[in-house]
């Protein structure tokens, strides 16, 4: 089973930053093999794709919505990929997940493993 482990959410006022931090835990997991994302959802809402990036981090893709805002990287010497949010507006306030698949993960449905969620609020 493979653990992906969130951290780095929290309380920010609008116009902040905030880095998320997803760290793979499974000596038999290869990160290399797996493109690396982000997903948000808010409360009765679907789960929201927010942010990719391929195994050597040539290629990222976001949601129009947070380009030129969030930027995603990924450490493979330390199985981990991040999310750093800057100018944060209220519509940002979710929970983040990292989600991990071996094809495209733009959709939840190619996302092979998730995180358990880590708590996103902007306050206005």
């Amino acid at each position: 089973q493979v653990h992906l482990v969130e951290s780095g959410g929290g309380l920010v006022q609008a116009g902040g930053s905030l880095r998320l931090s997803c760290a793979a835990s499974e000596l038999t997991f290869t990160f290399t093999d797996y493109i690396m994302g982000w997903f948000r959802q808010a409360p009765g809402k679907e789960r929201q794709f927010v942010a990719a990036i391929n195994w050597n981090a040539r290629d990222t893709s976001y949601v129009d919505s947070v380009k030129g805002r969030f930027t995603i990287s990924r450490d493979n010497a330390k199985n981990t990929v991040f999310l750093q949010m800057n100018s944060l507006k209220s519509d940002d306030t979710d929970i983040y997940y990292c989600a991990a698949g071996r094809w495209d993960i733009r959709t939840a449905r190619g996302v092979e493993y998730w995180g358990q969620g880590t708590q996103v609020t902007v306050s206005s």
